[in-house]
C-alpha cells in the first residue's frame, strides 16, 4: 500500500513527517504527548470497568479516527458523535458503534443517518418529539435498515430533551411501536455541570439532575418500558454518575488530552484534574518577535486555538502568561526577558473541542521524535 503522506510537501501541506526532531515540526500545530495520551485512556478505560461502567468517549473532542481506535482497543463499546456527517467520518475510519447524542431533524441528514447502517455500523439518536420519531422511522425503512433511538431527558442544562415522566414515557412507547427503530434507552447528560469548578457545588447540582434522572426511570419501568441503557456524564462528573447507581454508561471526552478550562476544575480533595489527567494535547509554537523586552510575539493566534473557554496557558513556564490573541499573533508577558525569536513553546489550549477542530494534523510525538501524523478526520463536519 502506498503511503498516503508520501506527496505531501512538510511547510505546504504537512506539519512534519515521523523520524523528525520536534524542533523541526512547523508551527503552529497541533502535537499530541503520545505517553500522555495513552495513559489518560487506558485509566478511563480501567476506572470505568472497576465501576461497572461502559465507556462511551465524545469524539466530538477529538475527531480522530486513530485516537478513536486507541480507545476502542482500551475498552471503549464505540463512540459518540453530534453530527451526522462526524458519525460518517467515524464509521468510514473503522469505528463500529455511534451514538449521535444528539438530534437530527433535517431531511437530508435524517436520509444520511438512515445510510449509515449500510456501512455495518451500529449507529444510536437521541430524540424529545414524537413527530422526530415518525420522520427516523420513514428514513429507516426507506433504506432497509434500522438505528438505536434514545430519549433525551433536561438534566437540567437547559438545551434539548423531554422535562416531565410522563413525556418519556410517550416518547419511549412511540418509539417501541416505530417500524424499524429500537428503543434503546436514555440519554440523560448534563454539559454545563462539568465545568463546575467546586467540589460541592458540583455534587449539589448533579443530586438535582439525578432526582430528575430517577424519576424518569420509575416511570418507564412502570410503565413497562425500563432504559437498557442510561448514558451520560462527562470527564468533571464521570465519578457521580458512576457511584450515583443511574447510569450504566459513561460518555466522556476530555479526559484523553485535556484542557486549561478543565484543568481549573477541582475534584473531591480539591485537587485539581490536571493532577488526575495528564496534559496530552498542546499547540506547538514559535516566537515570531520580541519588540520590547518583556513582550513576546508567538505564531498562534486565534486560528490556532480556540478562546471561548478562556486564553491558552504556557505548559511548564509558571513565569510566562499567554496576554491576548489576534488572527495570526498571540502576545506573551515574558517579565524575565528569556524569550527570543525562534524560541518554542507548548501551549494548552482553553478549550480542546473547538480548537482541534482548526486544524488537519496531530503531530504526536515520543522521546523527542516524531513517531506518528494523524489526520483529524471529522474536522469541519458540522452538517
Amino acid at each position: 500500500m502506498s503511503d498516503p503522506l508520501a506527496r505531501l510537501e512538510v511547510g505546504y501541506d504537512i506539519p512534519a513527517r515521523p523520524g523528525m526532531a520536534e524542533a523541526e515540526v512547523q508551527t503552529p500545530c497541533l502535537v499530541l504527548d503520545l505517553d500522555a495520551l495513552e495513559r489518560n485512556i487506558d485509566r478511563m478505560a480501567g476506572l470505568a470497568r472497576a465501576a461497572g461502567m461502559r465507556l462511551r468517549p465524545h469524539g466530538k473532542m477529538h475527531r480522530s479516527a486513530e485516537v478513536a481506535r486507541l480507545q476502542v482497543a482500551a475498552g471503549a463499546v464505540g463512540l459518540c458523535a453530534q453530527k451526522v456527517s462526524e458519525a460518517e467520518a467515524f464509521v468510514r475510519g473503522g469505528i463500529a458503534d455511534v451514538l449521535v447524542s444528539n438530534e437530527v431533524r433535517d431531511p437530508a441528514k435524517l436520509d444520511r443517518l438512515a445510510r449509515l447502517p449500510l456501512l455495518g455500523a451500529r449507529i444510536g439518536i437521541c430524540v424529545d418529539d414524537p413527530a422526530n420519531v415518525a420522520d427516523l422511522s420513514n428514513a429507516v425503512r426507506h433504506h432497509g435498515t434500522g438505528l438505536d433511538v434514545y430519549v433525551e431527558m433536561d438534566c437540567g442544562g437547559a438545551r434539548c430533551g423531554v422535562t416531565t415522566p410522563a413525556a418519556a414515557v410517550a416518547l419511549a412507547r412511540a418509539i417501541s411501536e416505530a417500524p424499524g427503530l429500537s428503543y434503546a434507552g436514555l440519554q440523560a447528560y448534563h454539559g454545563s455541570m462539568q465545568h463546575i469548578e467546586a467540589p460541592e457545588d458540583r455534587r449539589r447540582a448533579a443530586n438535582t439532575a439525578f432526582d430528575k434522572v430517577r424519576d424518569i426511570i420509575a416511570a418507564l419501568t412502570g410503565a413497562g418500558l425500563a432504559p437498557g441503557v442510561v448514558t451520560g456524564a462527562g470527564t468533571g462528573s464521570w465519578a457521580l454518575e458512576a457511584a450515583s447507581g443511574l447510569y450504566t454508561e459513561l460518555q466522556c471526552g476530555s479526559y484523553a488530552f485535556m484542557d486549561a478550562d478543565y484543568a481549573r476544575i477541582r475534584a473531591d480533595g480539591n485537587a485539581r484534574l490536571d493532577t488526575e489527567w495528564e496534559h496530552a494535547l498542546f499547540v506547538q509554537t514559535q516566537v515570531m518577535s520580541v519588540p520590547v523586552p518583556g513582550r513576546a510575539v508567538c505564531d498562534a493566534g486565534l486560528k490556532a486555538h480556540a478562546t471561548d473557554s478562556g486564553l491558552p496557558v504556557v505548559f511548564g513556564r509558571p513565569d510566562l502568561k499567554y496576554l491576548s490573541a489576534s488572527d495570526e499573533h498571540g502576545v506573551i508577558g515574558d517579565p524575565d526577558a528569556t524569550l527570543a525569536p525562534g524560541d518554542r513553546l507548548r501551549l494548552i489550549p482553553g478549550h480542546c473541542d473547538p480548537t482541534c477542530n482548526l486544524h488537519d494534523w496531530y503531530v504526536g510525538l515520543r522521546g523527542g521524535l516524531v513517531e506518528c501524523l494523524w489526520p483529524v478526520n471529522a474536522r469541519g463536519k458540522g452538517f
